[in-house]
């Protein structure tokens, strides 16, 4: 699986907050990992229809909830940050989800 956290419509027919979209892919996760999903990728988007623009901390979020689930990222944006704060918060994450 792969997502931006594309702000999908609400039952009034508008996009769900942001903050929502990011619980929502939490969420998802959890459940991927409990049906056996293999992984997880998230991507970095900085556009006002995808609510991930930070998705080492989304990633973190879920690896907290889930055990056998790979994460990874889909797109980071490294002309936009530091390469090796990027190696850094990645390493991080390795650490906190047992790799």
């Amino acid at each position: 699986l792969d997502t931006f956290g594309d702000l999908e419509l609400g039952p009034d027919g508008r996009p769900v907050h942001a903050a929502e979209a990011i619980r929502q892919v939490v969420a998802e996760g959890v459940l991927a990992d409990r049906v056996g999903v293999d992984y997880l990728g998230l991507g970095e988007h900085h556009r006002d229809d995808y609510a991930i623009s930070a998705p080492d901390v989304v990633l973190a979020a879920i690896a907290g909830q889930t055990s056998r689930l790979r994460l990874g990222t889909g797109v980071t944006v490294l002309s936009s940050d530091d390469p090796i704060r990027v190696f850094q918060r990645f390493s991080t994450l390795a650490a906190i989800s047992g790799g």
